[in-house]
């Protein structure tokens, strides 16, 4: 490990000093992860690719003011954190940007909304369930948030599968409804979700 950080370190020293063999070194060491992590955060891979091109161009363009004493490691999830939150602030102002947001936030199964929605803003998901009218606010919250089988529901409920689904679906457009007319929360939700992952580091 410490021969790997000294290679790193060597590394960050040539490319402050202009070397494009140790820019292209320290992309083949950190690009995969660094994709991956932008992946997690704005869930298209298109996206992902572009942001994790843009933050290399930084690093290349800010090469001479780099300082070789701090972790370059964290400085490119840094990096990469803040390109994905001035990602979400576009979004914010293009609805059809946002729809395919919360559209492809809704798409995951089990605890999606949990593992999306961190405790402090988990709030904001329970009111728009709260919209929703009784019996569908039942069945989106055993499905969605207890990750119950709609076979479960449907024997503790007394209603047919079928039923079920058309709850989900229905369920599913009035949260994405809601959170299209409220973009600014959606942003902050997952913006928050970035600073979070960005101090972890």
């Amino acid at each position: 490990m410490k021969v790997v950080n000294i290679n790193q370190t060597v590394l960050v020293k040539e490319l402050s000093d202009g070397s494009e063999r140790a820019f292209t070194d320290l992309y083949d060491l950190y690009s995969k992860q660094l994709y991956r992590n932008l992946l997690r955060l704005v869930k298209d891979e298109d996206i992902a690719r572009e942001l994790l091109q843009d933050l290399f161009l930084k690093v290349w363009e800010k090469r001479d003011t780099l300082n070789t004493d701090m972790s370059f490691k964290s400085l490119l999830y840094k990096i990469g954190a803040n390109l994905a939150y001035m990602h979400f602030r576009n979004v914010a102002q293009d609805a059809r940007l946002i729809d395919q947001l919360v559209i492809s936030s809704l798409a995951f199964s089990g605890n999606a909304e949990e593992k999306l929605i961190s405790k402090e803003n988990h709030g904001i998901l329970k009111q728009a369930i709260e919209n929703l009218p009784l019996k569908r606010k039942q069945v989106y919250t055993m499905c969605k948030l207890d990750g119950k089988s709609y076979e479960e529901v449907s024997s503790e409920l007394g209603i047919s599968t079928s039923t079920i689904s058309n709850h989900i679906v229905k369920a599913n457009k009035a949260v994405k409804e809601y959170f299209l007319a409220n973009q600014e929360m959606a942003v902050l939700i997952i913006a928050s979700q970035i600073l979070m992952h960005t101090k972890n580091l």
